[in-house]
């Protein structure tokens, strides 16, 4: 069971942290590349959700949504 979690860890640790041990040396190095890539992530996350935003306005407009309190088992 043991092994398990280690793989687990493994896995976590140095696969998936590569681009972030790749970004933390890029900031010794130079800073100004380090934030121009955080800035770009940023700007791909704000497309992102303005995106999904006018996806749900053209939705709402369209009347396609049961806004019904009773359309949703959780309400």
């Amino acid at each position: 069971m043991k092994k398990i979690f280690e793989g687990i860890a493994y896995i976590f640790e140095e696969i998936l942290f590569i681009p972030f041990n790749i970004l933390r040396q890029i900031e010794l190095d130079n800073w100004w590349i380090a934030n121009v890539i955080s800035w770009l992530f940023l700007f791909v996350g704000f497309c992102a959700a303005g995106y999904w935003i006018n996806k749900l306005r053209i939705f709402d407009q369209k009347g396609e949504e049961n806004k019904d309190p009773t359309a949703h088992s959780f309400l």
